[in-house]
């Protein structure tokens, strides 16, 4: 009987799971709300004969390309790339339209993104196809021979966190239909860096380079044997070791460079200990190296950095990028510092027929000097700014918060645009403290208080004074020691939590959980150590030969704390070591709860206590840093004392999608959204199955997710925040029962919001006040679409057609002439396709008359706040939900009342009636005018004079500045009463009155005429 019940259980899910993967999603469009600012920038290039064109490659956000010098940057990976994380991009030499991509950044940090192998393009990046070596990890370098671009190269890294056989020298002779290993070390020896010679294009230097990540040190490096020189004179055939003059001891990583202007000369920037290393040059072809630079800037964090560049016109000026950018004029004996837009430097390229036109990337974005590096391109024109967590305080319009890698504070951005401003889109990024791995958490009910992190340095910081209370817990800075050593061991993203019972209740998480009832200024430690603590994952991180203790890599840290909102004192706890706690007390008493099954070590990304059961949680861990990148979600419905896994390799989530979040809807139980390493994916039935929710949203990892005022809200490690306005149709559950039976589902309420004046944005994406209606069209359903919105009176304000057999899309009808009430307009967004659709309408009932038809009463005044009711019309099927529309919160602190606005609304009609009639009156006068004067008799001529005269009443005169004549001041008026929710004031009623007057003695005139 078990088997049989078990059997259809698995019956039902499946059938459940086809079904939810025959549902288009499409109609549900993210859309972005920035920053426009550049995150890390590890690969640029540019085109010698197209000197304005140039590519990024981000390590989270693709690549993007740029026709006008930086000035502005469009992706042109999107839609083609499996992986945003790219190693390097190279433009053929011979044929500039023809680009290859190198994908995952030779940066190794713990948040680096795997590659996916090799892109091609022959059209300038318009579109792209893979051409394999998926498997080589990180790519470190992509070179092209001058004289034929199907030869490429590629030096392979290999996976960051894991040995593997797909590393070493890569060649296609093919353009990428098939690839040669030429070069092979080992499954933990990758290739970091090639170069081929400028003009023998059989020779080949490349650098061997043993470079892994755990999570809790840095690998770089190890013995000769294991790193170092190779040269191939002979296309790759064969290979030496170059050796002379060149360290024989331990090796790290190595950069190379060959100066075009003297291809005899090579240059390496070698990771060594101590003195020997430095740079390293060749006059020789690489038969003998001479140590001309031991400047520690060079090999300033060489797994991150490790970039030397020759200016192609000049052998003896370099470029080192680290930290900072050093430049040598005297051929590397001698250094100095570069001023560029960020400290953080990775990659430059130099124009070979004009080197004073110069791409430079760094973890700010990638930038452009016409004039040597004295001046530079914005960086604030980039949207991949990486972005570690989200959060969203409770004022109106909502901001989202997180800490930006490498922006000096955690930042804000606003869901819409709050105020207008001179500058949109970037003007709203506003800075709240702690540094870039955040969190920063804005207090509820007061948002301008948050409570910012820097790695582990808790603050409070006060939006309003732009200051920030400084209250670490331990007080003692944490770099450069041995974890074991310290007192607290705080991960550069420490966790921050605010009590969902009392805001004033902070917690904070080192190994223990710190609690604070006063904004930091005491301190409770409310836990015992809730880590692993395993001793031999406790060591100086960065090995064999450079140290390198930024608390990245402290393991054995708290990363998340989630206290329940059903149960004051529950709290679920995970570190990033893989223990999962809780505690139904307060704190006074804690049990491990971590899952049995679940392999030890991984990183406890996320906790979501349920909103609907105080026993039910659910966990999101992540084991890529062990070299492990399937998905591990769980859920506990009995606090943790057993647990199911959600992410089998066979319910949805592909095996290599290594997970980083799991939200629970406060809603609709059991419908739950999981962010992973390359997009989003959705479950209806608590996470027996899951599917692709990516709809527009790029490829990129999603690093966090919340859902707030029926929003879903992302934050993503290369491409700023993202927001799916209005999930209100996912929380109904025949959204997941559609088949032959049209449906419209229940709007959300929506708050009448007004876009302010200087609020307009080309990015980041801010749509107009909107009541979004999904609706679903079967298969084969005949006959137009027609929506129909009726007051609470039942009154038709407006009816929206979509037949465009009869409609012009811009076509705009009033059913009576007399300017009754009913306005019917066709819009051909209204789609009448099968499947899921959405439809914005804009709260704009009807306008005034225009002359021209694809103007004719738009643009009317909004509807009051209200209850509605919108009628669909699919074919011979009628559909009715009821929808509310609020008003603004803040126009109601101001005392705004729906009073206030209905009699505004009142008094607009009034004028919009004035107007339209004038306007009609002008248009009929000028037909007049025109056939009188095209049969001119002595009987019309005083008729024309006397249509003159009134005309000359009714519009302006032609030419600059005229006098406002009577339609123009109907409109002025209508302008007055229509920035704002506001009574119309006297004045505006006296001007009606007066205006009114002028218009029914212009009639007068005309029929005594």
């Amino acid at each position: 009987m078990k088997i049989q019940a078990f059997s259809f259980h698995l019956f039902l899910s499946f059938l459940f799971t086809g079904c939810l993967f025959a549902q288009d999603f499409s109609s549900l469009q993210y859309r972005t709300v920035g920053p426009e600012r550049g995150g890390r920038v590890t690969a640029v290039t540019g085109i010698p004969e197209i000197p304005g064109t140039f590519y990024l490659g981000a390590t989270g956000g693709g690549v993007w390309k740029t026709e006008d010098y930086g000035t502005t940057w469009f992706n042109v990976s999107d839609g083609f790339f499996a992986t945003p994380s790219i190693g390097a991009i190279e433009v053929s030499p011979k044929h500039p339209n023809v680009v290859y991509v190198g994908t995952g950044s030779d940066g190794l940090r713990s948040n680096v993104i795997s590659g996916k192998g090799v892109y091609k393009s022959v059209d300038s990046g318009k579109s792209w196809q893979h051409i394999g070596l998926r498997e080589a990890g990180q790519i470190g370098a992509v070179e092209i021979d001058r004289k034929d671009d199907n030869i490429v190269w590629v030096a392979a890294i290999g996976n960051a966190f894991a040995p593997n056989a797909d590393r070493g020298i890569f060649k296609t002779t093919d353009g990428g239909k098939s690839w040669d290993k030429v070069l092979f070390v080992s499954e933990e020896t990758g290739f970091s860096d090639l170069e081929l010679h400028p003009k023998k294009s059989n020779v080949v230097y490349a650098a061997a380079w043993k470079g892994q990540r755990k999570p809790w040190t840095i690998i770089s490096g190890g013995t000769n044997a294991e790193g170092g020189i190779y040269k191939s004179k002979n296309g790759g055939k064969d290979w030496e070791k170059l050796e002379n003059g060149l360290p024989q001891g331990l090796i790290g990583k190595i950069d190379l460079a060959v100066s075009a202007a003297e291809p005899d000369v090579l240059y390496a920037v070698i990771e060594a200990p101590g003195k020997e290393g430095g740079l390293y040059r060749s006059n020789d072809e690489g038969k003998s190296f001479v140590q001309v630079s031991n400047e520690e800037g060079l090999v300033n964090r060489p797994f991150y950095y490790t970039n030397i560049e020759a200016d192609p016109t000049n052998v003896d000026i370099i470029y080192s990028n680290a930290n900072p950018i050093l430049k040598s004029v005297d051929g590397g004996k001698t250094w100095k510092e570069m001023r560029v837009p960020h400290g953080d430097n990775h990659d430059i390229w130099i124009n070979p027929n004009n080197p004073n036109l110069i791409i430079q990337a760094n973890d700010g974005g990638a930038n452009v000097s016409h004039n040597g590096g004295k001046t530079w391109s914005t960086q604030f024109n980039q949207p991949t700014t990486e972005i570690y967590q989200v959060e969203v305080d409770d004022q109106y319009p909502y901001w989202l918060y997180g800490g930006q890698q490498d922006n000096y504070t955690t930042i804000a951005v606003p869901s819409f645009p709050p105020y207008g401003i001179q500058n949109a889109g970037t003007g709203w990024i506003i800075n709240t403290g702690g540094c870039e791995t955040g969190p920063a958490v804005p207090k509820p009910g007061n948002h301008n208080i948050v409570y910012a992190n820097c790695k582990g340095r808790f603050g409070v910081f006060d939006k309003r004074t732009g200051t920030e209370k400084s209250y670490y817990v331990g007080a003692s800075n944490i770099y450069g020691h041995n974890p074991k050593d310290l007192e607290y061991r705080f991960q550069r993203v420490a966790p921050i939590h605010v009590s969902p019972h009392d805001p004033d209740v902070v917690y904070h998480g080192s190994q223990y959980v710190h609690k604070t009832i006063d904004d930091g200024l005491t301190w409770e430690t409310i836990s015992p150590d809730l880590t692993a603590f395993e001793a031999d994952k406790q060591v100086i991180s960065g090995s064999p030969i450079t140290r390198d203790i930024t608390g990245e890599e402290y393991y054995s840290t708290l990363y998340s704390i989630r206290e329940s909102e059903l149960m004051p004192g529950l709290i679920w706890v995970g570190s990033n070591d893989g223990v999962v706690s809780v505690t139904r007390d307060g704190g006074a008493t804690w049990k491990n709860v971590t899952p049995a099954n679940m392999p030890k070590g991984g990183r406890v990304e996320s906790i979501e206590p349920s909103h609907f059961d105080p026993g039910k949680a659910y966990i999101a861990v992540d084991r890529h840093l062990l070299g492990d990148t399937r998905p591990y979600l769980y859920k506990t419905t009995d606090y943790g004392e057993s647990w199911e896994l959600l992410s089998s390799d066979a319910n949805g989530i592909p095996s290599d999608f290594s997970s980083r979040v799991l939200r629970e809807d406060p809603v609709r139980e059991g419908l739950l959204y999981a962010g992973t390493e390359f997009g989003v994916f959705i479950s209806f039935n608590d996470g027996l199955s899951w599917v692709s929710f990516q709809q527009n949203l790029p490829v990129t990892p999603i690093t966090d997710l919340k859902i707030f005022r029926g929003d879903l809200i992302l934050s993503t490690m290369g491409r700023g925040f993202w927001i799916l306005d209005n999930i209100t149709t996912l929380r109904q559950a025949e959204v997941n029962t559609l088949g032959t039976t049209a449906r419209l589902f229940q709007p959300d309420k929506t708050i009448r919001y007004r876009f302010p004046s200087g609020g307009n944005s080309d990015f980041p994406k801010y749509p107009r006040t909107n009541v979004t209606f999904d609706y679903y069209i079967p298969e084969n359903t005949a006959g137009k679409v027609q929506l129909e919105i009726f007051n609470a009176n039942m009154q038709s304000v407006v009816t929206v057609v979509s037949d465009s057999t009869q409609l012009r899309s811009t076509e705009t009808i009033v059913e009576d002439m007399n300017l009754s009430e009913t306005f019917v307009y066709a819009d051909e967004k209204l789609e009448s396709k099968p499947g899921l659709n959405r439809f914005a309408w804009d709260l704009r009932q009807k306008g005034a008359w225009a002359e021209k038809p694809n103007r004719r009463f738009k643009n009317g005044p909004m509807v009051p706040p209200g209850v509605y009711t919108a009628r669909l019309t699919i074919g011979a099927q009628v559909l009715e939900q009821q929808f509310e529309i609020l008003a603004d919160p803040r126009i109601v602190a101001e005392g705004v009342t729906t009073a206030v606005i209905e009699e505004q609304l009142a008094f607009q009609n009034k004028v919009i009636a004035l107007l339209s009639e004038a306007r009609k009156l002008q248009v009929d006068l000028e037909q007049q005018l025109e056939t009188s004067e095209s049969s001119m008799t002595s009987g019309t001529a005083n008729s024309s004079e006397g249509i003159k005269a009134i005309l000359k009443k009714l519009k302006n005169e032609e030419g600059a500045y005229p006098q406002q004549m009577l339609v123009a001041q109907i409109s002025y008026l209508l302008n007055m009463v229509s920035g704002a929710d506001q009574l119309p004031g006297n004045e505006a009623e006296e001007r009606y009155t007066e205006l009114l007057a002028q218009f029914n003695q212009l009639k007068e005139e005309l029929m005594q005429s």
